[in-house]
């Protein structure tokens, strides 16, 4: 990913496969979290972090010479993927002055733009260690997943994810004998859009057919993909947030080739073994557009904490993914969705068919076993996965604006962005120092990680929710995020009269035209360079 030079005074493995080098001692930041009993009664245990193997230093095993230097591979030393396993190896890394990541605690945050000694880094993607030589793994059926998130510092086009894969818990080290580095150097990624940016994937350098990405300096994409079974706890800025199961018809890693892995990199985006879009819940795709953002009623603009709990009916399978927040000492319930014919706060078989008719995206969700194949992944440990990301396909309007762009179909408004917002070289300059902080992470039965939990509001009365905000349903798409494009300008809100825009409306931010001062008492407050809202 980046050039290096360093003394030579390496520890180097025999060179048979993915190899380990040492020109930077690996010493993972220590992280706790807390398992739970019952109401809030919880242990605390103190594991650590470490980061994915992608963004590591890959070099020839003899020097400090680069197997891999911007987004090419060196062809001279990796004539082919078992080759290039052989001769380069990766290295440990240097967690806050190359990658801006800090540990301290129960909290992690992660930076997104770093400027180290000898390289520019963009985003990380880290996983919670049981060992230092194994993933934590979490069996998440049946149980509770609790967290604190703090976005307030996480604007549009950025991407603070946490979520669960179904990877091998020793980053396949055992299944792969051209693994040699394993879950300690973070390898063996995979997820349900089966990427095929992945530099090593079941031991072997993904070298063949590698192409170069036309708008990100450090990526790119080869002949295989790597895919598995995917839970998105939180994909999420402080502009808006959606969760989404992702299951694939074959739970655990696989590799995939070329356009049979589906997903980003392939001509049919549903012709891999997972399920690419899931089944996604955002408050704003679903009409409450003033339920999560900053004065919202959940305010991204202080830290939160998120309840997901994953319940199974009498069968054992499944059946519903319940969501709540705790923020100011009041558990808030999620939204209900305000879509015509789509029922419901929580995602289950009939909110996941509902929103198929509704928006009309493609059913790749039951194609490929809907709740129930979901289910089986959450039965067994999966990997917790803690990320900040920008996007060089779609710019994240599939998560925060209109996509597809000008889209005033149902289900396309996504969020208060403006549709212009999110271009990678833009906001890696303008706004670096973006960061996510993930802590207190919690985990136990059903109603045991916050205290009072067990009384929470049923799903969609609100409860102790304060007031909900007034808010006007933007008109969406019956499109979903990869299916079609369009250059036309999305739709903005605007004021309803002269005297300024009503409150929570869009007020500037770049590209805006339209009202810039706001009705009387609310102020027009700078959110992020792209979105300036009244409040």
């Amino acid at each position: 990913m980046y050039a290096k030079f360093a003394a030579l005074a390496a520890l180097v493995a025999s060179a048979t496969a993915q190899q380990v080098c040492t020109l930077t001692t690996e010493n993972h930041p220590s992280m706790s979290w807390s398992t739970c009993t019952g109401n809030g009664n919880c242990t605390k245990k103190t594991t650590s972090i470490t980061i994915d193997s992608n963004w590591r230093w890959t070099h020839q095993l003899s020097s400090a010479t680069n197997c891999y230097s911007g987004n090419e591979w060196d062809t001279t030393v990796c004539t082919d993927g078992k080759t290039c396993a052989a001769q380069c190896c990766v290295d440990g890394a240097d967690y806050t002055s190359t990658y801006g990541i800090k540990a301290s605690g129960d909290s992690l945050s992660l930076q997104f733009v770093t400027k180290g000694q000898y390289s520019t880094n963009v985003g990380s993607r880290t996983y919670l260690m049981e060992s230092d030589t194994k993933y934590q793994g979490f069996t998440l059926l049946g149980n509770e997943f609790t967290f604190d998130v703090d976005v307030s510092n996480l604007g549009c086009g950025l991407n603070g994810a946490l979520y669960f894969v179904s990877m091998d818990l020793d980053g396949g080290l055992a299944k792969y004998s051209g693994n040699k580095a394993g879950a300690k150097y973070g390898t063996g990624y995979c997820d349900a859009q089966c990427p095929r940016d992945i530099k090593f994937i079941n031991g072997e350098a993904n070298v063949e057919g590698w192409n170069p990405s036309s708008n990100d300096q450090n990526a790119g994409a080869g002949r295989y993909g790597t895919c598995c079974s995917e839970m998105d706890i939180w994909e999420a800025n402080n502009a808006a947030t959606a969760w989404t199961p992702h299951p694939c018809t074959i739970i655990d890693q696989s590799r995939c080739e070329g356009d049979a892995c589906g997903g980003t990199y392939s001509s049919d985006r549903y012709s891999g073994v997972c399920d690419p879009d899931g089944c996604d819940f955002n408050a704003y795709r679903h009409g409450d557009t003033g339920f999560y953002g900053p004065g919202g009623v959940v305010d991204t603009t202080k830290k939160m904490t998120v309840v997901t709990q994953f319940l199974k009916n009498s069968a054992g399978d499944l059946s519903e993914i319940k969501r709540f927040y705790v923020q100011n000492n009041k558990i808030i319930a999620h939204t209900n969705s305000k879509i015509p014919g789509v029922k419901g706060n929580s995602i289950n078989e009939e909110f996941c068919k509902a929103r198929i008719t509704a928006f009309d995206d493609v059913d790749d969700f039951n194609a490929k076993g809907g709740l129930v194949q979901m289910g089986k992944a959450l039965a067994k440990p999966m990997v917790l996965v803690m990320s900040i990301w920008d996007d060089h396909a779609v710019n994240m309007l599939w998560l925060d604006s209109t996509y597809p762009v000008g889209s005033t179909q149902p289900g396309a408004a996504r969020g208060p962005c403006p549709s212009t917002s999110g271009v990678p070289s833009e906001i890696e300059a303008s706004v670096p120092n973006s960061n996510v902080v993930f802590s207190n992470i919690r985990f136990g039965p059903i109603n045991s990680t916050v205290a009072g939990l067990n009384n929470a509001p049923a799903p969609g009365d609100g409860g102790s929710n304060p007031a909900p905000i007034s808010s006007t349903t933007r008109a969406a798409s019956s499109a979903t995020s990869v299916r079609t494009t369009s250059t036309s300008a999305a739709p903005q809100p605007t004021p309803t009269n002269s005297s300024g825009a009503e409150h929570w409306a869009q007020c500037g931010g770049n590209g805006w035209t339209g009202a810039t001062t706001c009705k009387s008492p609310y102020t027009c407050t700078v959110i992020n360079p792209w979105y300036s809202q009244c409040l």
